[in-house]
């Protein structure tokens, strides 16, 4: 099974965005998920800036990290997020990857500005993810509730299995709930988790912990998953350590994937 395999550039975030995409494509991948340097208040100019440092490094900028700025009220926050999806429109990208909101009291708030972006964000060409990130995106009923309540096809899910076990601290499984929420699921993120000691780490390189990765890109392929994977974390402490992990991870997915049969195969 092929699927675009990307990379975002948290593993590289002490580095220059410049840096970041330099290592990233000369990791294997194609593609790069912006985690920073994109603002609301940033200039077109510094987002086109953006699109052409990932372009020489060959990489397409097909997703950019969003936050819904809920705090600042309803039609701020809404402001704000439009001007979100216009820079990911100037970045290139197609998706935007949500983090919900880790207050319950935002909850109505967050998904009336999700029910108000959505529509915007399908005119514009851009879909919304959002991923499991504690609050009211804690567990796999959290995510379909959520995307039940905004009831849009330019609003899904991102799966994030690491997050799964991260904010729930073991308590739930990926594998044992994935096939509820697959065909639901838009983006995938590449982490893993540990918990040592009823402390939850996802500071490791997928493959060393609790995810069980095969049946995890099994359980979205059987649900016509056809959408793009991001790595988010590996272990390491130097910057020799953390290429080799995020190398070795993009042969890790290519192994996994060769092995699964095509949607329907």
């Amino acid at each position: 099974m092929k699927l675009t395999i990307g990379c975002t550039t948290r593993p590289f975030q002490d580095l220059s965005f410049t840096e970041a995409c330099q290592r990233i494509a000369a990791a294997g991948y194609t593609d790069v998920a912006v985690f920073r340097g994109i603002a609301p208040e940033s200039s077109r100019e510094d987002v086109l800036a953006m699109r052409r440092i990932a372009a020489d490094a060959g990489l397409a900028p097909s997703m950019l990290l969003a936050r819904a700025p809920l705090d600042l009220g309803p039609e701020p926050a809404l402001t704000a997020y439009k001007k979100l999806i216009d820079h990911a429109v100037a970045l290139g990208a197609d998706w935007l990857l949500d983090l919900g909101t880790g207050q319950e009291v935002f909850r109505n708030r967050y998904v009336s500005l999700m029910r108000q972006a959505a529509p915007y964000a399908q005119q514009a060409g851009i879909r919304i993810s959002v991923k499991p990130h504690g609050g009211i995106t804690r567990t796999s009923d959290d995510l379909i509730t959520l995307y039940e309540a905004v009831g849009h096809p330019a609003f899904g899910i991102c799966y994030d299995p690491g997050n799964i076990i991260y904010y729930t601290q073991g308590a739930e499984q990926p594998e044992d709930h994935i096939a509820r929420v697959a065909p639901l699921v838009t983006t995938g993120i590449v982490k893993d988790c540990i918990v040592r000691a009823g402390t939850p780490d996802v500071m490791i390189t997928p493959g060393e912990g609790w995810v069980n990765f095969h049946a995890v890109l099994s359980a979205l392929i059987e649900a016509g998953f056809d959408g793009p994977l991001y790595l988010e974390t590996v272990g390491g402490e130097t910057i020799d350590e953390i290429d080799r992990n995020v190398q070795g991870t993009w042969l890790y997915l290519a192994e996994i994937l060769a092995r699964l049969p095509e949607q329907g195969g």
